[in-house]
C-alpha cells in the first residue's frame, strides 16, 4: 500500500483516471477504509469512479457501505450504468429483497433489462432470497439474451433452493439451444445428483468435454459418489486428479469419515500433509468426526496447536464435540473455558457433551451460564436441556424451560414440544403431556410427536389410552406409522394384557404396512 501512495503522489497533476486507478487498487489490496478517503477527496466522479467504489466494497464483504454508496449515488443524480445495476443486485439478500425490486424497477425505467450482465445478477439475487418465481420470470423475459453465465445462475440458483430435478431439466435445455457447458455447469449440475446412475452420466460428459483433470468438477464428483454410496468411484476420481487442492483432500477425508473408516481418513490426512496441502478447519472437522479413539484426537490436536487452527471457533468446537464423544468431559470443558470467543454451537456442544456422558447438573450449570451471555438457546439448545431434565426427572427445571419456550415464542416448535412431551411423560405428569400435544400452538404433528405420546402412555401403564392415541393417528390421516410406534403400541398392549387390541395392530402392521 505504502508504494501504492508514493507512485500516485509522484503524479504531478493526476486525472480522474489516476484517481480511478488509485481507489481500485485501494480495494484490491482489502483497504476500503483509505479507498474511501480517496473517493472523497476526488475533485470530480464519474461513473466509472462511483462503480469502482461500490464494487470494491461490495467485494470486500463491505455490502452496507456500498448500498450507501449506490443510494448517495442515487440522490445526486448519477446515471447508473449495468455495472452498477450488476454489482448492487448481487449484495440483495433476503433482508433486503424489497430494496432489489426497488432497483430492478429502476433497471427497467433506465433501459438496461437488456443487459447480460444485469439479468444475470437479478438472477442471483431472487435465488438468494428464495424468490424462485421471481427468477424463473427474469428468466423467461431474457429470451434471445441468455448466455452461457444466465443458464449457470438459474442451475446454480435452483440447487441451491433444493430444486436438483429442475436443475437438470435447467442443464438439458442449455444443451438443446446450443450453449456449452462450462466448469461452474458441471459443479453445479453433479452436486445436485442424489442418483448415482445420473451423477455417473453427467460425470462422464465432463470428461468427454476436457473436464477430466478440472480441480472442481472432480470435487464435486468425489463429494456426489460418496454422498451416493461409491466410495470406490469416488477415491478413483480423488486419485486421477493432478491437481489437487485443499478441498480436494476435505471432500475425500469427509468421504471417508461418511463411510465410518475414521482410519482411512487418518491416512489420507497424513499424506495430505506429506504432499505439501495445508489443512483448514473443514479438514479438522471430518478427521474428528470420523476419530476412533482418543489417541487421535489428541494428535490432532497438537498438531492444530502448532498451526494456530486451534484459535478457529469451528476447530475447537469441534474438539469439544469429540472429546465428548470419546468420553473425556474434563478436556472438552478445558477446550471451551479457553475459547474466547465463543458462539451458540460451542455452548450446545459442551451442553450437549455433559448430557451425553451423564453429568445432568453440568449440562443444567452450562445452561444457565448461557442464559447469562449475550447469546440466546436456540431450539436445539432447549431440546438438549429438555433431555436433561427428563433424564433425571428434574420436573421443576422442566417446566422453567417449559416456561421459557413459552416466552419466546418458540412453543410452535416440533422438535421442542416433543422433547417436553418425553419430559412431563419421564416425570409421570401424563395430563401436561397431552395439553402439550393438544395445543393448537403445534400446527404439523409430526410421527416423533405421535410416537412421543403413545411412549409416554407405554411407559406409565396407560394401554387403552396408548391404543387410543395409536388409533386417532392413524384418523388424521396426515402421518403414517414407523416400526417404532408398532413397537411402542404393541408394547402398550401387552404390559396391559390388551390381547385383542394387540393383535389386531399386528395384524394391521402385517397386511396394511409390511413390518
Amino acid at each position: 500500500m505504502t508504494s501504492v501512495k508514493r507512485v500516485f503522489d509522484n503524479i504531478g497533476n493526476p486525472d480522474v483516471y489516476s484517481w480511478t486507478t488509485l481507489l481500485s487498487a485501494c480495494t484490491k489490496l482489502g483497504q476500503v477504509g483509505y479507498a474511501c478517503e480517496v473517493f472523497e477527496k476526488m475533485p470530480h466522479r464519474s461513473v466509472a469512479v462511483w462503480n469502482a467504489i461500490v464494487t470494491g466494497c461490495a467485494e470486500n464483504g463491505y455490502s452496507d457501505v456500498a448500498l450507501d454508496m449506490f443510494r448517495r449515488m442515487h440522490l445526486l443524480g448519477v446515471r447508473h450504468d449495468n455495472y452498477t445495476f450488476a454489482s448492487v443486485l448481487s449484495l440483495c439478500s433476503l433482508e433486503l429483497v424489497d430494496f432489489g425490486r426497488q432497483v430492478h424497477s429502476m433497471v427497467i425505467k433506465t433501459g438496461f433489462l437488456g443487459r447480460a450482465s444485469v439479468i444475470n445478477a437479478q438472477l442471483t439475487m431472487y435465488f438468494g432470497c428464495g424468490n424462485v418465481n421471481d427468477a424463473y420470470e427474469v428468466f423467461e423475459e431474457a429470451e434471445g439474451l441468455r448466455d452461457e453465465i444466465t443458464y449457470n445462475a438459474m442451475i446454480g440458483g435452483l440447487v441451491s433452493v433444493g430444486r436438483d430435478k429442475d436443475a437438470l431439466i435447467m442443464f438439458v435445455e442449455m444443451q438443446n439451444v446450443c450453449l456449452r457447458p462450462t466448469e461452474l455447469t458441471f459443479v453445479s449440475v453433479i452436486s445436485s445428483c442424489s442418483c448415482a446412475r445420473v451423477g455417473h452420466q453427467i460425470h462422464a460428459q465432463a470428461i468427454m468435454m476436457g473436464f477430466e483433470m478440472c480441480t472442481s468438477v472432480s470435487n464435486a464428483a468425489v463429494t456426489m459418489y460418496s454422498s451416493c454410496g461409491d466410495l470406490n468411484a469416488a477415491r478413483m476420481v480423488f486419485e486421477r486428479l493432478e491437481g489437487k487442492d485443499v478441498v480436494s483432500w476435505n471432500a475425500m477425508i469427509t468421504s471417508y469419515a461418511q463411510g465410518n473408516l475414521g482410519g482411512a481418513a487418518t491416512l489420507a490426512y497424513v499424506k495430505m500433509q506429506r504432499e505439501g496441502t495445508q489443512p483448514d478447519e473443514f479438514t479438522i472437522g471430518s478427521l474428528l468426526a470420523s476419530s476412533e479413539s482418543i489417541e487421535i484426537v489428541e494428535m490432532i490436536q497438537s498438531l492444530v496447536i502448532r498451526n494456530g487452527l486451534i484459535f478457529k471457533i469451528e476447530v475447537s468446537n469441534a474438539f469439544i464435540s469429540a472429546f465428548s464423544k470419546h468420553g473425556y468431559m474434563k478436556q472438552a470443558y478445558e477446550v471451551f473455558s479457553d475459547m474466547s470467543p465463543r458462539n451458540l454451537i460451542s455452548w450446545n456442544t459442551v451442553i450437549y457433551g455433559f448430557q451425553l456422558n451423564g453429568f445432568a447438573v453440568k449440562g443444567l450449570e452450562q445452561f444457565s451460564l448461557l442464559l447469562l451471555s449475550r447469546l440466546r438457546p436456540n431450539v436445539y439448545t432447549l431440546s438438549i436441556v429438555l433431555s436433561i431434565c427428563a433424564s433425571v426427572s428434574s420436573l421443576r427445571h422442566g417446566k422453567q424451560v417449559h416456561g421459557y419456550i413459552i416466552k419466546q415464542g418458540l412453543f410452535s416448535e416440533a422438535l421442542l414440544a416433543n422433547a417436553l412431551i418425553s419430559m412431563y411423560a419421564k416425570s409421570g405428569v401424563l395430563d401436561l403431556c397431552l395439553r402439550v400435544f393438544n395445543s393448537t400452538s403445534i400446527i404439523n404433528k409430526d410421527i416423533v410427536s405421535w410416537n412421543s405420546l403413545i411412549s409416554a402412555y407405554a411407559q406409565h401403564g396407560e394401554g387403552k389410552r396408548a391404543v387410543h392415541c395409536f388409533e386417532a393417528m392413524l384418523d388424521s390421516g396426515g402421518v403414517q406409522p414407523d416400526q417404532a410406534t408398532f413397537t411402542l403400541v404393541l408394547s402398550a398392549c401387552s404390559h396391559s394384557g390388551l390381547v385383542d387390541d394387540g393383535t389386531r395392530i399386528f395384524n394391521s402392521m402385517v397386511r396394511n404396512y409390511g413390518f
